[in-house]
This record gives structure tokens, C-alpha cells and sequence, in this order.
């Protein structure tokens, strides 16, 4: 009867999901040809949009070396937070801390935010076969096999896409990826002055990746919409989109990377609810005058990659 094979596949799929409520279901039930068939995740609204890419993250990184990691360092959350928006938006800041750990290649620090990541992941639902990763992860920091840990990273990365397709759920899943986008540009943005380098900032100027974001948030439930940390994003990347669509051939200057740093710095501390561990003069870039306090963002208010990959 059925003679399309991802038809098929897509099927079989929907009886799972559709049986979860009845029988205990978890990603690790089904297979992962099914869970990684293009169509199949397209129809469940989960594709490489959608959570961040790192493989993506790790090259921009690489581009943007050395990165300025004490400086940029954050405790990771205390506590869990109870909104499910601020929630799957902390998954993503996490899981992008973890690759800045590697990159940067801290062990010591990836243990905390392993075990935060596990945590908030476990709440969001997507957490069912994250602790055997972070044990795994642990193993080879302690044997300083970074490139190994980078592909344990991606495996964790692509079982949280898995239970992501299993829920069904396309919010949180789009706002892991933006999580994860904004602490990479955050990163990127103050690789780009530790010193200033052209060919670093040109890395940044990218529009369609911001706009894609944006375009996301729209689809967003309307309590998503409404809620403050996502009003206060939506309006960072606006400004943040009409900062780095420049003309070809120009590249963002020093002082605009620092007004875009000012604005994603403020963006993640509202994420993040709480403010980088070291804070240089003016609280962000160490080229910024002392006491200059960016106006763009309230102060209170990286799928994900730096330059990203969008659907063309």
C-alpha cells in the first residue's frame, strides 16, 4: 500500500508519539535511521535549525581563537527555572558554555556545567540519556582528550534533537538554539576585541542568521511572545540585525563590535539571571570607557552557532 519508505517511517513515528501518553515512550525507544530521516524530523518540526549545530559552533570558535575565557566565564544557574520559555533558553546557554569549556579546553569547569545542563535538561524533558553522556564527558576531560570530548558534545547534542522530536516540541527547541546562538555571539563578539581583529569582526556581520531568529520568535506561542525576556530579545535582535547588515565589502568596526557585545552581554544576563564572573571597566568589553553603560538593552533583561547555518 505504502510504497515511499519516509512515509512509512513517518508513520510508524506518529503511532509512537501518539502512543507516549499510554506506554512510557523515550527518544532511546526508537531507532535512530527514524529519528534522523530528513522528512521525517521536518514534519515534526525539528531540523538542523532548530538546535544548536555544534559542529558549527566549534569551527567559529577555532576562527575567533584565543578566546578570552576568564573573561567571559559564568556560574552556571542555581536554580532551575520554572518558566518553560526562560527554561529551554538556559538549556541553550548551557549547552554553549560546555563547548566554550572545551574549546578553551577548562575541564575543571566542565563538570559544573555538565551537571547544571543535566538538571535543567531533565525539567525540560529532554534529559533522558544525558547523564551517561556527562559521565562519558568527564572521563575523557580527565584525560585531557579534548577531541573525543567534542564528539561525546555532539552526541549529547543531537539525543537533546531526539527528544525534541518525540515532544513535539518546536518552542523549545528553537529557543534552545537561540540560547546557545546568543552566548556564542557573546563570545565572538568579545573574541573580536581581545584585540580587535577585521577579519574576526567579519565573522559576525551576519543578518540572515539574526533574521531567521527573529522570524522564529514569531512563531512562538502567545504566552512565549509576551514574556519579558523574550519582548527584551526580540528587540535586542532587532537592533543587533540592523547593526551587521552592512554593505558588502565593509566590515564592522571596533566601536560597533562593542556596541553589539553591550547588547547580547545584556540579552544573556537576563537570560542567564545573573552576570559574567568578571566584570572589566564599564561591565563588558575591556576596550570600553570606564563607566559607559550600554542604553541599548536594560541591564536586567549559541540550534545556535556564531555565523550559523540558515535555511536558504
Amino acid at each position: 500500500m505504502f510504497r515511499n519508505p519516509t512515509l512509512i517511517l513517518l508513520l510508524l513515528l506518529c503511532s509512537l508519539a501518539g502512543m507516549a501518553s499510554v506506554f512510557p515512550v523515550s527518544a532511546q525507544d526508537i531507532p535512530d535511521e527514524l529519528l534522523e530521516d530528513e522528512h521525517v524530523r521536518e514534519e515534526f518540526g525539528v531540523n538542523k535549525f532548530t538546535t544548536p549545530s555544534i559542529r558549527k559552533i566549534f569551527e567559529d570558535l577555532q576562527q575567533l581563537r584565543p578566546l578570552p575565557y576568564d573573561e567571559l566565564k559564568r556560574a552556571s544557574p542555581e536554580q532551575i527555572p520554572q518558566d518553560r520559555t526562560q527554561l529551554a533558553l538556559t538549556v541553550g546557554l548551557l549547552l554553549a558554555d560546555g563547548f566554550f569549556a572545551v574549546e578553551a579546553e577548562q575541564f575543571y569547569d566542565l563538570e559544573p556545567v555538565g551537571r547544571s545542563l543535566l538538571n535543567n535538561a531533565k525539567s525540560l524533558g529532554s534529559g533522558t540519556r544525558i547523564s551517561s553522556h556527562m559521565k562519558s564527558m568527564l572521563e575523557k576531560g580527565a584525560l585531557s582528550d579534548w577531541d573525543e570530548l567534542k564528539i561525546e558534545l555532539a552526541r549529547t547534542q543531537k539525543d537533546v534533537e531526539k527528544e525534541m522530536v518525540l515532544i513535539r516540541d518546536v518552542d523549545a527547541a528553537n529557543l534552545i538554539s537561540l540560547g546557545g546562538w546568543l552566548r556564542a555571539f557573546e563570545i565572538g563578539c568579545s573574541a573580536s576585541l581581545n584585540p580587535y581583529s577585521p577579519e574576526k569582526a567579519s565573522i559576525l556581520a551576519r543578518p540572515d542568521i539574526v533574521e531567521y531568529f527573529v522570524m522564529n520568535l514569531e512563531t512562538l506561542d502567545q504566552r512565549s511572545r509576551e514574556a519579558e525576556i523574550v519582548v527584551n530579545i526580540r528587540e535586542g535582535l532587532d537592533e543587533i540585525q540592523g547593526r551587521v547588515d552592512l554593505p558588502e565589502q565593509e566590515i564592522l568596526s571596533e566601536t560597533e563590535v562593542e556596541e553589539l557585545l553591550a547588547i547580547v552581554e545584556g540579552l544573556v544576563d537576563q537570560a542567564y539571571g545573573s552576570k559574567r564572573l568578571i566584570v572589566l571597566s564599564g561591565g563588558g568589553s575591556p576596550n570600553r570607557p570606564k563607566g559607559e553603560v550600554p542604553t541599548t538593552v536594560k541591564p536586567s533583561a549559541t540550534g545556535g552557532v556564531i555565523s550559523g547555518e540558515v535555511p536558504e
